[in-house]
């Protein structure tokens, strides 16, 4: 596999911490079609935009003093479509507007695996979602109390990941994939409730850590 950016773990997981160590309950977010508008693909800084509520909801979790964590599959990356270098140029633009809402970002964990990518990429993997492994990682090097914590996501594979991680729920927002709404609510159980907003500006009010 070839030598990625220093971000690039041993697994081949992106992993970039940007918070401090401490422990508190953590939101976790999709990227594409939770925080920023889905395109299929995404990696052009110039057609990355945020979904409007993302800046307000991300800046309220900072507040509340959660970790924020965004936990994105990207075969794009083993497909081939595009490389780490596009990746991180479309973080650098994210995290630019994030800033504009006094928002930001304590971890980002992207996972380039997926059965139908390309060479060693093209496999399943403990990182790529609905597995928990890029909740996991975050959790040991922020020190995120997981039973409190939330997600948030656009497929039921997010839904699947909180679910595995042992968080307290989800929310399946329709800004992404909206026809996977039902199969995201399948993913519930008694201990880990899944609910339903149009977007992530409508989370506020439903998610406890959240809301007043």
């Amino acid at each position: 596999m070839a030598k990625g950016p220093s971000f690039i773990d041993n697994d081949g997981v992106w992993v970039e911490i940007l918070g401090q160590r401490r422990t508190a309950p953590a939101l976790f977010l999709d990227r594409d079609g939770v925080v920023v508008v889905e395109t299929h693909y995404l990696h052009e800084v110039e057609k990355t935009e945020l979904i409007p509520g993302a800046g307000e909801t991300i800046a309220l979790a900072n507040r509340r003093g959660l970790h924020v964590v965004l936990v994105t599959n990207q075969s794009g990356v083993g497909r081939g479509l595009y490389g780490w270098a596009e990746f991180e140029a479309v973080q650098d633009r994210i995290k630019a507007d994030l800033a504009a809402f006094g928002a930001h970002v304590d971890a980002v964990c992207a996972c380039p695996f997926h059965p139908d990518a390309q060479g060693d990429f093209g496999r399943d993997h403990p990182d790529r979602k609905p597995n928990p492994g890029m909740l996991m990682k975050a959790t040991q090097a922020l020190g995120i109390d997981l039973a409190p914590s939330w997600i948030i996501g656009d497929m039921h594979t997010d839904m699947g990941a909180g679910r595995n991680a042992g968080l307290a729920g989800g929310v399946h927002v329709q800004s992404g994939w909206p026809d996977l709404r039902d199969q995201a609510l399948a993913e519930a159980r008694a201990d880990f409730p899944v609910l339903g907003a149009n977007s992530i500006d409508g989370v506020r009010d439903i998610i406890p850590l959240l809301a007043d």
